[in-house]
């Protein structure tokens, strides 16, 4: 700024002020006590104005920024999703999250077309186009149909389960976890003569109500259907594991750090293993319940 400007400034905000700042007298301009006390106040004034104009930047880069689209299997624990949406609040408070029900095979279509920004599995993804990383794990069991006779008892041994047919998520979606589940199966001396394939969990639970095989599944996912029961099985053979996947060329910033996000969450539903691993799965049924998260996010609950 050129001198005269400068000074008239200076004049106008020491009549404002009704002080003076400067001593002129001398022949160099020195400040008066005035302006000695005023230097810290307008530094710190300054200061707060180079905040608010980069909050203000932030708060138009987050508005001009799409919803983060969330895909969650229908079964997820209900103090999941409300330590997610805390956890995606610290990453991005001023962003937004639609969270939408999808069963696994309709995932996994929306997000290789771009419908979906990171989804959440419970298995592998055989997808060149998507990546996929193991956020936590889950104990699976059998469901039986209530009256069967195996349902009397505390847990299954797989040997037992011989001369049923099995309900089983469709071999494509992730072969390889398709084939070890039936390996171990048949390690444990159960060969299904039949294995029928079930896109989702309702799907896998009608189908065993209706007398059609047995399932297995996590527990909490058994517990919508009251014509089924859950039981552990003998010795603990298999356990799953929840996958966040997301589009290898993602273009929204929240996806790449979702697995974090989830697998944070999984531990702080109050069901973490401790040990370094992937977080277990919570056992809250449904996703009733939520209406406490924190956090300004504007939250799309799609059914």
């Amino acid at each position: 700024m050129a001198q005269p400007p400068l000074s008239q400034s200076i004049r106008r905000l020491e009549r404002e002020l009704e002080v003076e700042l400067f001593d002129r007298s001398g022949r160099r301009v020195a400040l008066t006590a005035a302006g000695q006390a005023l230097v810290p106040e307008a530094r710190a004034m300054l200061a707060a104005d180079r905040r608010l104009r980069a909050r203000m930047a932030e708060v138009r880069a987050a508005a001009a920024r799409p919803p983060l689209r969330v895909g969650l299997v229908p079964e997820t624990p209900a103090s999941v999703v409300r330590e997610l949406l805390v956890g995606l609040t610290e990453q991005a408070p001023d962003g937004e999250v639609e969270l939408r029900e999808i069963p696994g095979a309709e995932q996994l279509r929306m997000l290789l077309d771009g419908r979906l920004d990171v989804g959440l599995l419970r298995h592998p993804v055989a997808e060149p186009e998507l990546r996929t990383v193991p956020v936590a794990e889950e104990r699976l069991g059998v469901v039986l149909p209530r009256l069967s006779a195996l349902a009397r008892q505390p847990q299954v041994a797989l040997g037992e389960l011989a001369g049923h047919d099995l309900v089983l998520f469709p071999r494509r979606t992730s072969p390889e976890w398709h084939d070890e589940v039936l390996a171990r199966c048949g390690q444990g001396g159960y060969v299904p003569e039949r294995v029928r394939a079930a896109e989702s969990a309702e799907v896998l639970l009608a189908l065993v109500v209706a007398g059609r095989g047995v399932g297995l599944l996590a527990e909490e996912a058994a517990r919508h259907e009251p014509r089924v029961v859950w039981r552990r099985l003998a010795g603990e053979p298999l356990q799953g594991r929840v996958f966040a996947v997301r589009p290898t060329r993602s273009a929204h910033p929240l996806a790449a750090r979702f697995a974090e996000v989830v697998a944070r969450a999984q531990s702080d539903s109050g069901s973490g293993s401790g040990s370094g691993r992937p977080g277990t799965v919570g056992n809250l049924p449904g996703l009733a319940g939520i209406g406490d998260s924190t956090g300004p996010w504007a939250v799309v609950y799609d059914a």
